[in-house]
Order: C-alpha cells, then structure tokens, then sequence
C-alpha cells in the first residue's frame, strides 16, 4: 500500500483540524488532526492546542499503522487485494474501527461485504457497502470508496 497516497485521501475525507471539535458519530467523540478520536487515544502529555503540523502528523502516522495492524490481526487475507482496494478497505477501517463481527459494528459488521471482498467479488462488495448507514452517513467519501472498490481505480 501507498502510505502517502492512502493518508492525503484520509486528510481529505476526515479534514484535518488543529483544535478538538465533536464529530457527527453516534455517540459523538471529541476528535483532532485527521480524524483522531481523543477519549479513546488522548494526547500525549504537554499537547497545546492549536496543535502543530508536526503534531497533526504524527498522530496520523500513528493511527494509520494502528489502522493497518488491527487489519493484519483479524483480517490477514486483505493484503491479497490489490492496492487500491486495500486502501478502500483501509479507509472503511479507519473510519469506523474494527468494531465486532458478533454485535455487527465497525468494518466487522460488514459481514457479507468483506466475504465478498475476500472472495474477489467486488460489485457485490461495492453493493453492500452502498446498501449500509455507513454510506448514507459519509456522502462523497462512500460514494469515492465504492467506485474504487468495484472497479479497482480510485476516483479524484
């Protein structure tokens, strides 16, 4: 996977902020940089707002290799999928956490998306994605990310 290519498409989909704002999930979370949820990962100790760029990149450094080791652990086979799929699925990741397959939240309460994906069956992925609160909820990001996972190119 393209590191630099994946986290200039997360700094366009999550925005990047210097100062904490409440994002729109359900329950809300208080969120800095791109897309880091602070109840769940506070700041290390001495952070100031406004955050610096520096500050805001290593955060998204970080969360994007948390990110891609929680999708090594419990879903091995999503390096087997071409880069930009494995950018698209890396992205649902990010954005809604790994959750649970058993309670049917996060990316792993996309049950029949992911065996889908894992089976190469990309339009019927890319309808499920479409089919989901998660699409309704992201406007031109699942759009983007369901274009790239059914045909395999990222649109701009």
């Amino acid at each position: 996977m393209i590191l630099k290519l994946f986290e200039a498409e997360l700094r366009r989909d999550e925005g990047v902020r210097y100062s904490p704002y409440l994002d729109t999930a359900d329950p809300p979370k208080h969120t800095v940089g791109v897309g880091h949820n602070i109840d769940v990962s506070p700041l290390p100790a001495g952070w100031e707002f406004p955050l610096s760029d520096a500050q805001v990149n290593q955060l998204l450094e970080r969360d994007v290799s948390t990110t891609l080791a929680k999708l090594d652990k419990v879903l091995p086979w999503w390096r087997n999928m071409d880069e930009v799929r494995q950018r698209v699925i890396a992205n649902m990741c990010f954005n809604l956490g790994v959750g649970s397959a058993a309670a049917g939240t996060g990316l792993l309460g996309f049950k029949n998306t992911l065996a889908a994906m894992q089976r190469g069956s990309y339009g019927v992925a890319a309808a499920g994605m479409k089919a989901s609160k998660w699409y309704d909820q992201v406007g031109a990001r699942g759009v983007r990310l369901c274009k790239a996972m059914e045909t395999g190119v990222m649109p701009s």
